[in-house]
């Protein structure tokens, strides 16, 4: 009997979670919080909305995280210089020094994910995922097409 893809997603998520929240509670951070840094030492200066692509998490997710990351001091926020609408987000000193010493988690993390497997079975697994998300989309516009 094959599994169902849903649920091995959906396993493998909540096992990523758990690999990360073991790792990083020693540091006082929730997974969201953790990712967010690596992001932004990774891409300084990412809009709010650059950074919720990025990790994957809708925009009120993004905000209160950015909102506690900000109150203790890891963050912080200037205009954006192109479009004084938005706002860039980037690391503050004490940021840069914690997500430095978390970038070998994240490291740690990406690795064991992709263990044993070949770039071309990453490139597949990466591919299909992907195909998944649009289809998820396609399948909730329809849904809310039928409700209006």
């Amino acid at each position: 009997m094959q599994e169902y893809l849903g649920l091995l997603i959906a396993a493998a998520r909540s096992r990523i979670k758990q690999v990360v929240l073991a790792q990083v509670a020693q540091f006082g951070l929730a997974p969201q919080q953790f990712w967010m840094l690596v992001a932004l030492r990774e891409h300084p200066g990412l809009s709010q909305a650059a950074l919720a692509e990025r990790v994957r998490a809708d925009a009120p997710t993004v905000s209160r995280t950015l909102a506690a990351l900000l109150e203790r001091g890891l963050v912080r926020s200037e205009p954006d210089p192109e479009d004084r609408r938005r706002s860039c987000v980037f690391l503050t000193p004490a940021g840069e020094r914690l997500a430095g010493e978390v970038a070998a988690v994240a490291e740690g993390v990406r690795n064991a994910v992709v263990d044993g497997m070949s770039p071309a079975e990453q490139a597949t697994v990466r591919r299909g995922l992907k195909r998944i998300l649009e289809n998820l989309d396609r399948y909730e516009a329809q849904v809310r097409g039928r409700r209006a």
